[in-house]
């Protein structure tokens, strides 16, 4: 997989706002936010999209969820907050490095556009 923006954020060579860390992820907060809150979730692994998830990746991907729940806890995101995945261009996915999009801290309407 070529190197993206969120590769690089991995590597220390883009600054970021990080929120969390661990040995399988990365939390951030979104240069452009949508909502009071709205954070990234990526692994570490290079999976460029959805497209690309194994069943090997699958505890990765529980992982991801997992830490998005705690984040929004830490948060205080007591009344709700939303976890987005786009996948390929028709999906919204402008970074080919998979990621969840944590939002919250306000009422999020459906549909989202």
């Amino acid at each position: 997989m070529a190197a993206t923006v969120f590769s690089k954020i991995i590597a220390r060579e883009i600054p970021a706002r990080i929120e969390y860390e661990d040995n399988l992820c990365l939390v951030f907060h979104d240069a452009n936010p949508q909502a009071p809150f709205h954070l990234l979730i990526i692994p570490k692994e290079p999976i460029a999209s959805l497209f690309d998830v194994e069943e090997k990746t699958a505890s990765l991907l529980g992982h991801l969820v997992v830490v998005a729940t705690r984040i929004a806890a830490q948060l205080g995101l007591s009344s709700g907050y939303r976890l987005v995945v786009n996948c390929g261009p028709d999906g919204g996915q402008s970074v080919d490095h998979l990621h969840l999009h944590l939002l919250g801290g306000r009422a999020l309407h459906w549909p989202p556009g």
